[in-house]
């Protein structure tokens, strides 16, 4: 007859009975847990959803800078007053304008002249036939009568001459004809080169008067009888003709130069066309007209352009986010769809103070918190993503804040916006902390003040303090602003989105969480186990460039499950029998399989991110017990299921942890190690790496061959550093008690 059952045995009895309670209801799940799952991660593995986003961002951007390159229709009349300033919304050619000035410029050239040598040749010829005909007048045959022989002379002579003749009256060839030889060839000498002297400077015909007054002068001191010289004279008067004339194709050829000098006029764009009570006569109305701001007749062209742009900046976009997943630490979608909303916030913001420049707020866009979108970006995403949303916010902002005139670009914005976002990416480090993300905004603050000073001087204008003192005033609120958003926008895309941002991970780490004391106070052995566990991981994650951060932080967590029953647990048996040796091994394996699905169970109590409940229920996946399980083999007589032995899992679904997974098994295995060498320790890590291989307990996870191997290496070199070789110092005491 059996003695009564000890009381020791009846609790243990009823504790495994809860515990295989757990573990039933943990292989047999229900649908009621899947019930309490929210919709989002559903959401995130659409895999066509990324198909919807771009298309959203382009409308977002697309809606924002539309009123930006729109050019403006005014319904203006002839005559009428304008009710305000109009900008030229394009820069377009005034051809109109240009002609007119082109026909200026040529009407401003002067008629072009030549000077005709040739008719200086001629004059002199006409001159000395003149006087050779006048010789051989002269010769006639003589009668008594003088005036009958006068007559002779002067028909002769005209009938030499001819028709030129009547150049001249009888006074002229009467003198001549009665002078002698040698007097007609004095005159004829004097009245030659007389022309010739004359005729070879520029005679226009309106000097042609004082050129043949010139004759008379030349003349004056010939010695010559009166009436022969006036004759000479006469005779050279009537030989200077103008040689100066006009020509026609030169001044043809100067006139078109003179049009091709004159550049087109333009209508700039930003020109004010007519500013705000000026009457709108005809030369301002066929400006207007001519830019199409009556008419709505450029509106489609600035449209296309931008549509161009968008549509570039989506494919950059979207070669961004297709070429690597590993980019990311959360869900591909879920990093497009956060990324869309943090675009979508910071465009608006920057949309709704822009509206403030039509109020004579021109510089207004230097107060805007751009740096929050990129702040966001890199602290909930990526830093490479956060780069490439400093230039989208520079090229939106440039477009946004462009001093009221629609399709221009403020480079000064766009400068001042790619500066700040840039040092805030660089400032803000590795390590985010909140109190780093304040001291970014200050950094941006002072950085934004030194990009503004450097444009005013580059700008060289004349500011007033007041003005310069707004701008620096401008500077520190972005800066500042940007980073109070960031700090108070952060939890609700972290709890909205589920994320697991490199700051939360830091906060979770603080010794003085709720549960890692828990941990210290009631399972010491299991703290320990647990920091080493995060320093080998962590050291293997960042060599294979998984999230070590989420691996040394997840592993301080990953046996919280202990906290139940820690005497049960080697690590925490100090000083004490180990309780294992008196239950049946069946029940020590319950035990030893419950704390996974029991620290899950206080994660998911404690509202702990979803990575973490990963880490405590996978990180030994479906790994057998094989302790227990042989000792049961030994114990039985019947044969006994391995799969009962076996942790329910599921395997590790992620690199991170199954590193945790193979670091866990490593530290443990080490620490029973006598005397650990370097040979010892590789050998062991290779051994279980290679054991959970061979087991299945990475097949659903993307670790590699080539990784494994860079995980064995990083561990057996951490393990090294830990159990590097001491010196052995002699103990002085036994020394002392010797020499006693």
């Amino acid at each position: 007859m059996r003695g009564p059952v000890p009381q020791d045995r009846v609790v243990f009895a009823s504790t495994m009975k809860e515990v295989l309670q757990k573990v039933r209801k943990k292989l047999g799940r229900t649908s009621q847990k899947k019930e309490k799952q929210p919709i989002w991660p559903f959401f995130w593995k659409i895999q066509s959803l990324h198909l919807f986003l771009y298309p959203i961002i382009g409308i977002i951007m697309f809606s924002v800078l539309f009123t930006s390159v729109k050019p403006d229709t005014f319904h203006a009349k002839l005559f009428s007053v304008s009710d305000q300033t109009i900008y030229a919304p394009v820069t377009v050619v005034d051809q109109e304008m240009t002609e007119k000035r082109k026909e200026e410029a040529a009407e401003s050239v002067e008629d072009q002249y030549v000077l005709k040598k040739e008719y200086a040749d001629n004059s002199v010829d006409l001159v000395e036939s003149f006087f050779d005909a006048i010789g051989e007048a002269s010769s006639a045959d003589g009668q008594s009568n003088q005036e009958a022989g006068n007559e002779a002379q002067l028909d002769k002579l005209k009938t030499i001459l001819g028709e030129t003749y009547e150049k001249y009256s009888e006074n002229v060839y009467l003198p001549l004809l009665a002078a002698d030889e040698q007097q007609r060839s004095l005159a004829k000498d004097a009245v030659v080169t007389a022309v010739n002297e004359i005729m070879n400077e520029p005679i226009p015909s309106e000097k042609l008067n004082e050129a043949r007054d010139k004759v008379k002068e030349k003349l004056q001191y010939v010695n010559l009888p009166e009436k022969i010289r006036a004759a000479a004279e006469e005779i050279g008067r009537g030989a200077i003709i103008s040689n100066y004339v006009f020509d026609p194709q030169a001044t043809d050829e100067k006139r078109e130069e003179a049009k091709e000098k004159v550049q087109e006029v333009q209508i700039k764009q930003g020109q004010i066309i007519v500013e705000e009570g000026q009457l709108i006569d005809r030369e301002v109305y066929r400006k207007l007209e001519l830019l199409g701001l009556l008419d709505n007749k450029y509106t489609f062209q600035p449209l296309f352009g931008l549509f161009i742009l968008i549509v570039l900046t989506l494919a950059y976009l979207a070669y961004f986010f297709e070429k690597d997943d590993k980019l990311f630490v959360i869900n591909k979608n879920k990093a497009l769809l956060l990324f869309t909303i943090i675009l979508a916030f910071t465009l608006a913001v920057m949309k709704i103070i822009g509206l403030f420049q039509k109020m004579d707020y021109s510089q207004i866009g230097f107060i805007v918190p751009v740096v929050v979108g990129v702040m966001l970006t890199k602290l909930l995403i990526s830093d490479k993503l956060a780069f490439v949303s400093s230039l989208i916010y520079a090229l939106c902002g440039s477009f946004i804040f462009n001093e009221g005139v629609t399709g221009t670009f403020n480079f000064t914005i766009g400068l001042y916006y790619l500066c700040g976002c840039i040092a805030a990416i660089l400032f803000l480090g590795e390590h985010n902390v909140r109190s780093k993300i304040l001291q970014t905004g200050l950094f941006v603050s002072i950085v934004n003040i030194v990009v503004i000073t450097s444009i005013l001087f580059i700008q060289n204008g004349i500011y007033s303090s007041l003005e310069i003192g707004s701008y620096f005033l401008m500077a520190v609120v972005s800066g500042v602003a940007s980073s109070v958003l960031s700090i108070g926008l952060l939890p609700f895309f972290e709890s909205g989105f589920g994320i697991l941002s490199s700051m939360k991970l830091i906060e979770l780490s603080n010794p003085n969480h709720p549960l890692l004391r828990k941990i210290l106070t009631e399972a010491p052995g299991t703290y320990h186990h647990s920091v080493m566990v995060a320093n080998l991981a962590e050291s293997a994650c960042e060599a294979i460039g998984a999230n070590g951060l989420l691996a040394r932080v997840g592993s301080y967590y990953h046996d919280i499950g202990k906290t139940r029953r820690p005497h049960y647990f080697i690590e925490n048996q100090m000083n004490m029998e180990n309780p294992h040796d008196k239950l049946s091994p069946q029940l020590s394996k319950n035990i030893i399989i419950a704390h996974a699905e029991e620290g899950a169970e206080m994660l998911r109590k404690h509202k702990m991110p979803k990575e973490f409940i990963d880490i405590a229920q996978q990180h030994h996946g479906t790994s057998l017990l094989k302790f227990f399980y042989h000792k049961a083999q030994e114990n039985s007589d019947q044969p006994v299921l391995e799969s009962e032995f076996r942790y329910p899992g599921p395997k590790p679904q992620t690199r991170e942890v199954a590193v945790i997974s193979i670091a866990d098994s490593v530290e443990a295995a080490v620490r029973s190690l006598k005397n650990p060498t370097p040979d010892k320790i590789e050998k062991l890590v290779r051994s279980i790496i290679k054991d959970k291989l061979q087991d299945g307990q990475f097949d659903e996870c993307d670790l590699t061959l080539k990784e494994l191997e860079l995980v064995a290496k990083s561990l057996c070199e951490t393990l090294k550093g830990i159990f590097h070789s001491r010196i052995e110092y002699p103990d002085f005491q036994e020394k002392k008690v010797k020499k006693a």
